[in-house]
């Protein structure tokens, strides 16, 4: 048997339900994010975090360098090997003393 609503609330004026995301189309905002680092370029980073997997964490831009075989707050220099679209994976060159 169907469950039977109060009489004070069988005729409250209700909002719409909203399915889907609740972003819209925002003509300002861009579709996507552009990179601030591409393939092949060399950059000096400082590692400040450590990912699941055990590599290290750089940040530029608060965009995501994953490195392997880094420690937290290590100067490296890295190459780009892959850009996506919300990080990008980097080998290490050289490690910068200082």
């Amino acid at each position: 048997m169907p469950r039977r609503l109060p009489e004070k609330t069988k005729n409250i004026q209700r909002k719409p339900r909203r399915f889907g995301s609740s972003r819209r189309f925002n003509p300002g905002r861009p579709l996507f994010h552009t990179a601030p680092v591409k393939e092949n370029q060399e950059l000096e980073v400082v590692i400040d975090d450590i990912g699941s997997r055990g590599d290290g964490i750089a940040r530029i831009q608060g965009y995501l360098i994953f490195v392997p075989n880094s420690k937290i707050g290590e100067r490296v220099k890295v190459r780009i090997l892959s850009v996506g679209g919300k990080f990008a994976v980097a080998e290490r060159i050289a490690k910068k003393e200082g």
